[in-house]
């Protein structure tokens, strides 16, 4: 893939940076609800429909049936959304005194938003690849992992339909929960594999925080390539004055969600980015710090944007920064239905604006698997997964621990301690069991608000399914040796006894010639 360098022009550029700044601070007016819920609107509609290729009827049942809560009214009030099928844009109208809020596809950027006043005639300047490859194609097979011998493996399949089937239940793993896919990965090979109507193995979903880990794997490959240093200060132009304390904060803090910067209350809504058209530069220069790097744990969107924003400030080429995750990771382990979206200013959105397939995810999973390794190829560097599962010094008050963008299942009844896996909002997990040498993938699209999906109790009666068909596979096993065993005695026996009648008539025979042997 030889993409070109993304070209912004800079008077258009100066004119998006002109309008009005959309931070995060501050409360909403009822005309900044109704941007959001159109944001919402047109960023789903857009990559619904020119990512995931979902039609109409399945992205209004799922995605657009999701938003927060906060929007609803404003959202219920918003007309249809116009989806122009040959610019491949969806422009949604919310007040009549401002243009609609606008997302717009590009072959390998997906769907990126507009700010909030921006019209289409700022579409042509948005990043975009000179060629983007065709390296989708269909995803065949079940092996999952590289160098992976492919078996009939029933047992799997038999005992693995039932915890599979109540995922879908709506009841056992959370009242209400919405599953749409669930993939089951031993050993590099899929053994249960189930989705929901409208959704297949190749219907890219938004993976949502889940996206975080992705990020990680990214700077990890960066980081094998020398690219960059995870103990060396993050410095970003915004931070660049000597006096800024803000330059002590390091890519193992921002990893370990512990860079002490202010992220508000909440630090998993980051609406006026995912939804209003921010940028992800005005998050890093609009924070400042309420505690010590290194000091404090504090899961926050910002953490993930700048660890990523710090990346592309290293690479120093917008062209080599925009094919990276790709040509370094994703399609090399053969995530090639997965894409990586931008904000208006090409920085990735990978907290959280990342679409991929169930199948995709186990590759990343798998990934881990094998140490980082691919074939005979090494992507992440040696103790990148050690890194990643290992609790950082700053840890959660409560619940589950927490790794380098990774959450751990240490605490998780009936689940090996060394379970570590991704997540994200409305129910998406990719949980890694090194010791069982399984991936369990689960994705939904749970009620925002609502129950939440019972990942630690799903993935503990898979891997007792999964356990069951080992032991089930062992006994069988078991008993074909002692059967070979059994068989191969009993053919000794009787061949020493035919050797032996073999030989008293040699004996009866010569004698009656009067011969000897």
């Amino acid at each position: 893939m030889q993409p070109s360098r993304s070209v912004f022009a800079s008077a258009i550029a100066l004119a998006l940076m002109a309008l009005p700044s959309l931070a995060q601070e501050g409360g909403n007016s009822a005309l900044m609800d109704k941007s959001l819920a159109a944001g919402w609107k047109a960023s789903f509609v857009c990559s619904d429909t020119f990512v995931a290729g979902m039609d109409l009827n399945t992205l209004e049942d799922n995605d657009l049936d999701g938003i927060y809560t906060d929007y609803r009214r404003a959202y219920d009030q918003l007309p249809e959304a116009r989806i122009d099928l040959s610019e491949q844009t969806v422009s949604v109208l919310y007040d009549p005194s401002m243009p609609p809020r606008i997302a717009a596809y590009r072959p390998g950027f997906g769907c990126t938003q507009l700010p909030a006043g921006a019209d289409e005639t700022m579409i042509g300047y948005l990043p975009r690849f000179a060629a983007w490859p065709d390296v989708t194609g269909e995803d065949r097979g079940s092996a999952i992992g590289s160098n992976v011998q492919v078996s009939l493996r029933t047992e799997e399949a038999e005992r693995l339909d039932i915890p599979v089937s109540f995922a879908f239940d709506e009841r056992t793993y959370g009242n209400g929960t919405r599953t749409s896919a669930v993939v089951v990965v031993k050993d590099g090979q899929i053994v249960a594999e189930r989705y929901a109507r409208g959704i297949d193995h190749e219907t890219p979903q938004r993976t949502w925080s889940a996206a975080k880990s992705i990020t990680a794997t990214v700077i990890g490959a960066a980081r094998r390539q020398g690219m960059v240093d995870i103990d060396y200060p993050a410095v970003l132009d915004a931070w660049e004055s000597g006096a800024d304390p803000r330059r002590k904060i390091t890519l193992r803090n921002l990893l370990n969600m512990a860079s002490g910067l202010d992220s508000g209350e909440t630090g998993s809504r980051t609406d006026r980015l995912y939804f209003g058209g921010g940028r992800v530069v005005d998050q890093a220069a609009s924070k400042v710090l309420e505690a010590m790097p290194g000091k404090r744990f504090k899961y926050a969107n910002d953490d993930t944007l700048i660890a990523m924003r710090a990346l592309r400030e290293a690479i120093g080429d917008d062209s080599k920064f925009h094919s990276f995750p790709y040509e370094s990771v994703l399609h090399k382990i053969g995530a090639r239905h997965t894409t990586m979206e931008v904000d208006w200013n090409g920085d990735f959105i990978s907290s959280s604006q990342v679409w991929s397939t169930a199948r995709d995810l186990a590759r990343v999973g798998q990934l881990y698997l094998q140490d980082g390794m691919w074939g005979s190829e090494r992507i992440l560097p040696e103790g990148w997964v050690d890194f990643v599962r290992t609790p950082a010094p700053a840890q959660p008050a409560s619940g589950a621990g927490y790794g380098a963008q990774f959450w751990l299942m240490n605490n998780a009844p009936g689940v090996p301690a060394d379970a570590f896996y991704m997540a994200g909002n409305r129910g998406q997990y990719v949980v890694i069991v090194p010791s069982m040498n399984a991936i369990v993938v689960r994705r939904g699209f749970d009620v925002i608000g609502g129950a939440r999906f019972d990942i630690n109790s799903f993935t503990r009666d898979v891997l007792l399914a999964l356990q069951a068909a080992a032991d089930e596979r062992a006994a069988i096993t078991a008993q074909r040796d002692a059967a070979e065993a059994e068989i191969e005695a009993e053919i000794d026996r009787r061949r020493a006894r035919s050797e032996k009648a073999i030989q008293a008539i040699r004996e009866e025979i010569f004698a009656k010639y009067g011969l000897t042997e």
